[in-house]
């Protein structure tokens, strides 16, 4: 018997509220077009995520540092576009 899950249950079990503000940050500072913001967003994940490693909360810990990558790699790219560095 097949199971048909929904996007939105699937989003329910793999998705937590601070990805949902992840997104919506990426997003919004995507638009914006200033690279200094998006490693400017990344330091600040890695910021946040020092002592949270420190107190044990590794899962919000290593998705903070997830999301430092990724916004150091919108960063990259970006700037590899438009020569910004």
């Amino acid at each position: 018997m097949k199971s048909s899950r929904s996007l939105l249950e699937v989003l329910k079990v793999f998705m937590k509220i601070q990805d949902v503000f992840f997104f919506i940050v990426l997003t919004v500072l995507f638009f914006k077009r200033k690279p200094r913001f998006l490693v400017i967003a990344g330091l600040a994940c890695l910021a946040l995520s020092i002592p949270l490693f420190y107190f044990w909360i590794f899962f919000t810990a290593d998705r903070l540092t997830w999301y430092a990558a990724a916004f150091f790699l919108v960063f990259y790219v970006y700037a590899t576009i438009k020569k910004v560095i």
